[in-house]
């Protein structure tokens, strides 16, 4: 077997019990990429960018998601179709399954570590079957120093096994993958699929229980950014709506663009070392700093390529989730290290499908804590089998998948920050506008860029009669005019130009949130009850 580690040392797997495997320890992204091509899991695209298929599942899975039951766990978490329990008596058999179909191959081991404050620090050991797995936990976990690795002590250990099938029957799985939690092991295990997103977010849903139970932090799915006079701006967002996209701006540097905590000693600070963004009809023109990132070190996942190697990001015969994973170094502008002071402005990111809600409104305390428990954004047609029209998506905290607490610790957590750092908290829908799809267009890029700058610079102001107008549904205020911005764009009736079937739709959509809401209603007050849409449609 061809010996990598002839510029590095190597290391025993046998304490996880994986034996007399070829073991390549803490490889270099350069190498990683080269063997992923001699081995045939990768072409080397225009850019330089490693481009690989991650097979059957192009997607995180949620239904093969599991948190195994135990005593740390058992009366924590929120238990249910998104937090399913899993036997510990099975993980501990099912682990040993992997170790032992690990057992005698070659694999790629990395030590790493989760969030950019030093005080909040978790080590971690990833051990994958796959060298473009591996270079994935490069980009995306924090890259520890030379110094760092000769006493590194491994907290979490990952597994991630893409060639290794459950068998469901013996395994308790649903199907042959899985993602599964072991709070009391530390051990996130990955079988059955090659996304690689299976292994950031198995540690995004580790630290979103173990900062909020044992560190007092709030864990945020959003990303966030910082300008000149040290003003923080975060953004929450489900995929698709813009969350790294709009984090990404060439003004303000970048602390990160997915997983951040909130602490009490009043920063924002960012999880991982990279981003992972989607490149779905990605340009230059529209995002010219993600566009760049795209060089040697990156991963692109489940794009085409033509002869010459060149992407195109308009083709979606694979998945619409095409993907890229960089170092947040790729980026020019970014924050170094990863954390920003507490944020002066919070951005909820819908893409509404519906085209009703407004492009911008400001949100009073109550209605942010009810947007934030709602999650809300829209799955249009195509991207999932048998959506043809627009539907309803809700996603808690807008995360609801990496979230093993119930919502409504999280909301509440996040409302009393706000509160104490006087945030101003607006919902930007980056969707669409003239109708709802497949009748309207997609809101463009430069006025959401518009009307975030204009409440970055403060042109906004505060709430008053004059320069605001309360949403007649929603009950949201709408600025009346934005630089930059048509003032016809900011009313999403006036774009309809049919009232009746504006508020129709209108009507439909608040129907839709009121009726997701009501699982969440026992545990929130009347305040927050009262955030909501009031109206109701007939």
């Amino acid at each position: 077997m061809r010996n990598y580690n002839q510029i590095t040392k190597t290391i025993s797997l046998e304490q996880y019990g994986i034996t007399n495997a070829q073991v390549n320890y803490q490889l270099s992204p350069e190498m990683l990429h080269k063997i992923a091509i001699e081995k045939g899991l990768g072409v080397e695209a225009s850019s330089g960018a490693l481009a690989v298929n991650t097979g059957e599942f192009t997607g995180r899975s949620p239904k093969d998601r599991f948190i195994v039951k135990d005593d740390i766990t058992k009366d924590r978490i929120w238990w249910g179709d998104i937090n399913i329990p899993f036997d510990s008596n099975q993980f501990d058999a099912l682990y040993d399954k992997v170790t032992e179909y690990l057992s005698e191959k070659e694999v790629f081991v990395r030590d790493s570590y989760a969030c950019a404050d030093t005080s909040y620090k978790l080590n971690i050991r990833v051990i994958n079957e796959f060298p473009w797995s591996n270079q994935f936990a490069f980009n995306m976990f924090l890259r520890p120093t030379e110094e760092e690795l000769e006493g590194f002590d491994t907290e979490w250990l990952v597994v991630n096994a893409p060639g290794f099938m459950a068998n469901p029957a013996e395994d308790g799985t649903r199907q042959h993958n899985f993602a599964i939690l072991n709070f009391t092991k530390k051990i996130a295990l990955i079988g059955g699929t090659g996304y690689t997103g299976e292994i950031k977010k198995g540690i995004f849903s580790a630290l979103n229980f173990i900062l909020p139970v044992f560190k007092n932090t709030l864990p945020m799915h959003c990303s966030a950014n910082v300008g000149k006079h040290e003003d923080t701006a975060i953004f929450f967002g489900l995929s698709g709506t813009g969350k790294t996209t709009l984090s990404t701006d060439p003004n303000r540097s970048l602390i990160g663009d997915d997983e951040h905590g909130w602490t009490n000693e009043n920063s924002v600070f960012n999880f991982e070392g990279g981003c992972y963004a989607k490149v779905i009809n990605l340009s230059r023109e529209n995002e010219p700093e993600i566009y760049d990132a795209i060089k040697k070190g990156a991963i692109l996942e489940n794009v085409v390529l033509d002869t010459n190697g060149q992407v195109d990001f308009k083709n979606t015969s694979i998945t619409q989730n095409t993907r890229v994973s960089y170092p947040i170094n790729h980026i020019e502008n970014i924050r170094v290290p990863s954390i920003g002071k507490n944020p002066k402005n919070i951005f909820f990111l819908t893409a509404d499908a519906f085209g009703v809600i407004p492009p911008i409104s400001k949100l009073t305390p109550s209605q942010a804590a009810y947007h934030f428990i709602s999650g809300y954004t829209a799955k249009v047609a195509g991207t999932e089998a048998g959506v043809v029209e627009p539907v309803p998506s809700f996603s808690a905290c807008f995360g609801a998948p990496f979230m093993p607490l119930h919502p409504s610790k999280y909301a509440e957590m996040l409302s009393n920050k706000m509160i104490k750092a006087g945030v101003n908290v607006w919902l930007i829908n980056t969707g669409w506008t003239g109708g709802p799809y497949g009748v309207g267009t997609r809101m463009k890029l430069k006025y959401t860029r518009a009307m975030i700058d204009a409440v970055l610079n403060g042109d906004l102001g505060l709430y008053n009669y004059d320069d605001y107008h309360i949403h007649s549904v929603f009950g949201v205020a709408q600025p009346r005019s934005c630089p930059g911005v048509p003032t016809s764009v900011l009313s999403p009736r006036a774009t309809w130009n049919d009232d009746e079937a504006y508020y129709t739709t209108a009507f439909k959509l608040t129907n839709a949130f009121r009726e997701n809401f009501k699982k969440f209603e026992a545990h929130c007050n009347e305040e927050i009850r009262r955030g909501g849409p009031q109206r109701y449609a007939f």
